[in-house]
C-alpha cells in the first residue's frame, strides 16, 4: 500500500509521515509540498491514497484533487485540514473526496481513517459528522451567494470572517497582502457585502462560522 501526504508545512508533513510509517510499517508513505508536486508525484507512481491539507498553497487542495481525479477517477483522498466549516467539508465531500478530518484529530483518529479509506470506506471525523448529520441542508441550497465561489475565494472568507489579518492571511497562502486585499474586493462585490461586519453576519448566518469560534 502506498500512500502520498500532501502538505505545505515540512514540519507538520514529516511529523505525520513519521506517525504512519511507525504505525502502518506496512505502508510506504511518500511526501509532497504543494499540489504542483503532488501532480508529479501521482504522475511518477500512483498511490492507494492521498492525504491532502485542503488549504495549499498556489494549486489549492479541491483543485489538486480535480486534476488528479480526471487523470485517476478512482484515486482516494482523505482531506486532513485546520479547516471544520461544514460549507468546506461539503463542497470537498461533493466534489469526490473520501474522507475528511482535522487536524486537532488525535493520531489514532487518523490512523483509524486511514486503515478505512484504504480499504475503500468513506470517512468524516465524528464531530464533523455528527454537525453534517444534523445540518443536512445541501450546499446547492444554501445562500445562492456562495454557490459560485472558489474554494481559494471561500478559503480567504473564512479567514476574514474570522478576523485574521491580511498579512497573516498573505503568508498561509504564500500570496501578496495586495492580493488578499484583491480577494477582498471581489469578495465584497460577490457577496453583495458592504463592509468587514456585514461578511462576518453573512458567514454567522449561512452557518459558515460559528460563533465563538477560534481563529486558527
Amino acid at each position: 500500500m502506498k500512500i502520498l501526504l500532501v502538505d505545505d508545512h515540512a514540519v507538520v508533513r514529516q511529523g505525520y509521515a513519521s506517525l504512519l510509517r511507525a504505525l502502518l510499517p506496512e505502508v510506504l508513505v511518500r511526501e509532497a509540498c504543494d499540489g504542483e508536486q503532488a501532480l508529479q508525484r501521482v504522475q511518477e507512481e500512483i498511490p492507494n491514497l492521498v492525504i491532502m491539507d485542503i488549504g495549499l498553497p498556489g494549486i489549492s487542495g479541491l483543485e489538486t484533487m480535480r486534476r488528479l481525479r480526471q487523470r485517476l477517477p478512482q484515486l482516494r483522498v482523505l482531506f486532513f485540514s485546520m479547516h471544520d466549516e461544514l460549507p468546506l467539508v461539503r463542497q470537498a465531500l461533493d466534489a469526490g473526496a473520501i474522507g475528511y478530518l482535522t487536524k486537532s484529530s488525535a493520531p489514532e483518529v487518523l490512523i483509524e481513517a486511514v486503515k478505512r479509506t484504504l480499504a475503500g470506506h468513506a470517512y468524516i471525523e465524528q464531530p464533523l459528522a455528527t454537525h453534517l448529520a444534523c445540518n443536512p441542508v445541501h450546499q446547492g441550497s444554501a445562500d445562492p451567494r456562495l454557490r459560485d465561489m472558489t474554494q481559494r475565494e471561500f478559503e480567504i472568507f473564512v479567514m476574514l470572517a474570522k478576523g485574521i489579518p491580511t498579512r497573516m492571511i498573505a503568508e498561509k497562502l504564500c500570496i501578496s497582502g495586495k492580493t488578499v486585499s484583491n480577494y477582498m474586493t471581489l469578495l465584497k462585490n460577490k457577496l453583495q457585502v458592504g463592509s468587514q461586519a456585514e461578511l462576518v453576519h453573512l458567514a454567522i448566518d449561512t452557518g459558515v462560522l460559528r460563533v465563538g469560534m477560534e481563529s486558527a
